[in-house]
């Protein structure tokens, strides 16, 4: 999937999972599960070029508040 045998961070060995990634952007987050490769020692994690540019997308689309193609999982809260 990717360019690394090893972890570039620990020198760990990397596998393949689906995960779960947090995207924020203005008021607004995200939650979308994805590929990436994960370090078993560090547990850094690794996306493809074209799962970065979906992030950003994404990203970009929450800070001009065109959701509509996204489906609402619930509210969130702001705890002080």
């Amino acid at each position: 999937m990717l360019p690394f045998e090893k972890c570039p961070v620990c020198d760990g060995e990397l596998v393949e999972k689906e995960v779960e990634k947090i995207l924020r952007g203005g008021m607004h987050t995200a939650v979308m599960r994805v590929r990436a490769e994960v370090c078993l020692r560090c547990g850094e994690r690794l996306y493809s070029q074209d799962t970065v540019r979906r992030f950003e997308q994404i990203r970009a689309k929450l800070e001009r508040q065109e959701t509509v193609e996204f489906q609402p999982l619930g509210l969130s809260f702001q705890v002080a």
